[in-house]
């Protein structure tokens, strides 16, 4: 028997062994979800049962050594498949509940999973957030079928989010991966998606699982390789994602710069790929589309507005190191106008954002700096944005979000010179 590799645990090795080969694979990643995972696995086995009966299908939890019973609440989940109005399933669904190893973060997790995929040569996977509790049966059947039954490769999830929500998506990951890439995949941080078996063995010969990317971007390294190494992409529409929205005033500081910094870290990887292109297409999107009612985000504008004017006293140096002449002088007049007048336009946010990607590019300042300058920046268009869309539904703030990303691709030519131009 071929020796196992070293992040699976011998226990593990030997179910798989047991198991011999599926054509389905579900993984969790969890780290202490005990309120929630019990819910997702109902969730899993339910859709597995109703939609997919006579494959043959294993769920995979892989944890990161979780202390407050998250891997008992597995083992022990069962679906009344009756009150499901669903038949038994006719192939049992098989676990496996295992720990996994190497640096810690969610990029370990997916690891393990899609190690598991190709020992057990699975067709079809999905993997699905522990602390989901908008996730139906549904949901299986929409980031699995795309695979098994219409050749894609990579299913992102689609969904419906209060316009606040998201923040770093819509003003960030979204527009600069649409312009980069020419895709418009609309959550390519999403966290719930699906893929065949070819790509999660093309993801595990990466060598990427010991980085940083790993540890902290592994959402948006996956999309990204998937379009960039010419998976056919799709989205499936998912409804609401329901977890724990959090203001864009809280904790984002850390998120923003594992996030961008694994994006910036993308582009460096796969210039050969972006340089030359322009514009962007849409992506199919499977499912039924309907309104949903969204929680609300509450946002406190203020306190984002001081930290812009604060960054903009405290960090002027260093912007002008990231920053070209022209960009600087579309922040000057920000410091002092009226709350009501703070507006950071599209094409100045585009042209900002460009600036920092090719100040990364050429190494002005240690990364981290980089990174960690570009959160008062972030929170001052995140208050722009609300200050121009507070009378706007979701369904309208979106149309803004579009706007925002033609910005992008309109100004893409200005980053691919400034990318390209030789260092003073």
């Amino acid at each position: 028997m071929k020796a196992a590799p070293m992040f699976l645990t011998q226990e593990t090795d030997a179910k798989v062994h047991e198991l011999g080969q599926t054509e389905i694979l579900v993984g969790i990643p969890s780290f202490n979800n005990v309120d929630t995972i019990g819910h997702v696995v109902r969730a899993v086995s339910a859709g597995l049962a109703k939609y997919f009966p006579n494959r043959r299908a294993v769920l995979v939890n892989s944890d990161g050594g979780s202390t407050d019973g998250t891997p008992e609440v597995v083992s022990k989940a069962v679906v009344d498949f009756g009150a499901m109005l669903v038949s038994d399933q006719q192939s049992p669904l098989q676990k496996i509940i295992t720990p996994y190893h190497g640096i810690p973060g969610k990029g370990s997790a997916f690891r393990t999973i899609f190690e598991i995929a190709r020992r057990l040569n699975a067709k079809a996977c999905a993997v699905v957030d522990s602390d989901v509790r908008s996730m139906t049966p549904e949901w299986i059947e929409l980031l699995l079928r795309p695979i098994l039954d219409e050749g894609y490769e990579y299913v992102s999830p689609y969904y419906l989010r209060h316009k606040y929500d998201g923040t770093i998506t819509n003003s960030l990951v979204y527009p600069l991966t649409r312009a980069m890439y020419g895709q418009r995949i609309r959550q390519p941080i999403g966290g719930d998606f699906g893929l065949s078996g070819r790509l999660a063995e093309h993801y595990l010969d990466k060598h990427v699982w010991e980085s940083d990317v790993a540890r902290f971007g592994i959402d948006i390294w996956m999309t990204t390789e998937a379009i960039a190494s010419g998976a056919r992409v799709c989205q499936s529409f998912l409804g609401a994602k329901i977890h724990n929205p959090k203001d864009p005033t809280a904790d984002l500081a850390v998120m923003l710069v594992e996030v961008m910094g694994a994006v910036f870290a993308l582009m460096e990887e796969h210039q050969g790929v972006w340089l030359s292109l322009t514009g962007s297409n849409p992506v199919k999107v499977f499912g039924f589309q309907y309104e949903v009612g969204v929680e609300p985000v509450h946002v406190n504008v203020e306190p984002m507005v001081s930290s812009f004017r604060q960054g903009l006293a405290d960090l002027e140096p260093i912007w002008r190191q990231m920053l070209t002449p022209e960009s600087m002088a579309g922040l000057l007049p920000l410091k002092d106008c009226p709350l009501q007048e703070f507006s950071i336009p599209d094409e100045l946010w585009a042209q900002l954002v460009y600036d920092a990607a090719v100040a990364c590019h050429r190494r002005v300042m240690p990364r981290e700096h980089l990174l960690k300058a570009l959160t008062p920046l972030y929170l001052g268009r995140t208050a722009s944005f609300v200050l121009e869309t507070q009378g706007l539904t979701s369904a309208e703030a979106e149309g803004r979000i579009e706007s925002l990303c033609l910005a992008f691709e309109t100004c893409k030519p200005y980053l691919a010179k400034c990318w390209t131009a030789p260092s003073v």
